[in-house]
């Protein structure tokens, strides 16, 4: 069992920059895939970025790419997301989730544990 807690979601203007925290319980932290999707109201889930286990290998969703960074340390069982040039369309509640296939996963539907979300807003 993980459990996830997002922090860090707020106001910002357009063109600002924000980090998302998610910090997750349990000692087995390395040995899942974490992901951070969003969803804004009245549209699906979506994903935004991907890490693996070891932190090697990152994922992104086209419209992020470029924009955003996701990375994690291990040692303080904490996944980020660096949100940079953020637009008006980046507002949505941001989820951090994990997947116990340890593969970077798309599909919201396929992943194990979620958090419960945090909120970002930008202003134009």
């Amino acid at each position: 069992q993980v459990q996830l807690v997002e922090s860090g979601g707020g106001l910002v203007q357009a063109g600002g920059s924000l980090r998302l925290s998610c910090a997750a319980s349990g000692r087995t932290f390395s040995r899942y895939a974490m992901g951070w999707f969003r969803q804004a109201p009245g549209k699906e889930r979506e994903f935004v970025a991907g890490v693996s286990g070891s932190g090697v290998i990152t994922y992104y969703g086209d419209s992020v790419k470029g924009r955003f960074t996701i990375s994690r340390d291990n040692a303080k069982n904490t996944v980020y997301l660096q949100m940079n040039r953020v637009k008006p369309e980046d507002t949505a509640v941001y989820f951090c989730a994990a997947d116990s296939t340890a593969r970077i996963l798309t599909n919201p539907r396929d992943m194990d544990y979620w958090g419960k979300g945090t909120l970002v807003t930008v202003s134009s």
